[in-house]
């Protein structure tokens, strides 16, 4: 039986890659300022790693080392940590492919549609994955699943 604990640090893991999420809508926070709601959950995990410094690497490893390798830790916790970090890292590639390679083109509306496409999509898969978590199940994504009960 999964604890009430569990279920909410379970929940609060997926905060970290809805944090990474945010600047994809910047347009659509402008241009729709009543969907800055969404914003509040990733407010603890914003304030953390921009008062650390580094402290998205050290949010990152502190949940790596201390959450995914402590094998004393239940696997529902471990396995919703390790899917959450892998859907960060996805994030943290897309992010600099767009700063990277498309940013002279950053106002232009398929970058737009593409950015707003992202920060929907990853908020279908927090909005899921939190459903799961609450409900003491696994959540199960194509693809990241795998690879986290392949790791763990």
């Amino acid at each position: 039986m999964i604890s009430f604990g569990e279920k909410v640090l379970g929940i609060l893991l997926y905060m970290i890659p809805w944090a990474d999420t945010l600047p994809f809508g910047n347009h659509l926070f402008i241009k729709y300022p009543l969907i800055q709601i969404i914003q509040i959950p990733a407010i603890p995990i914003i304030l953390i790693e921009r008062s650390i410094p580094f402290g998205n690497l050290l949010l990152f490893l502190a949940v790596f080392i201390g959450l995914v390798k402590n094998q004393k830790i239940s696997y529902f916790l471990r396995f919703n940590a390790l899917q959450s970090l892998l859907i960060n890292i996805g994030l943290i590639i897309v992010s600099y492919i767009f700063q990277l390679l498309l940013n002279p083109f950053i106002s232009t509306l398929i970058i737009r549609t593409f950015s707003s496409t992202i920060l929907i999509g990853i908020f279908s898969v927090i909005t899921y994955a939190s459903w799961c978590c609450s409900q003491g199940n696994e959540p199960d994504l194509p693809g990241i699943s795998n690879a986290v009960k392949m790791q763990l």
